[in-house]
């Protein structure tokens, strides 16, 4: 499964920073923020819950940007 959320990210090199975190997060097959639409696209692997899967990438995303916000 695939989605897209809204996120707060204040530059693009946080923003890259942000994707490469999101990235190795269990229970992400990919992860791709863009910093100009303010979007992150992410792709689940299979089993696994996208609530649990997204407080995860939002911590990891919060340790790169501490004001990060993502909806979700």
């Amino acid at each position: 499964m695939k989605k897209t959320y809204r996120i707060e990210v204040d530059c693009a090199n946080c923003a890259n920073k942000m994707e490469q975190a999101a990235g190795k997060v269990d229970g992400v097959k990919a992860a791709a923020v863009n910093f100009l639409t303010q979007k992150m696209t992410v792709e689940f692997e299979d089993g696994h819950e996208e609530k649990t899967v997204m407080q995860a990438v939002l911590r990891v995303c919060r340790k790169v940007e501490r004001d990060c916000e993502i909806e979700f």
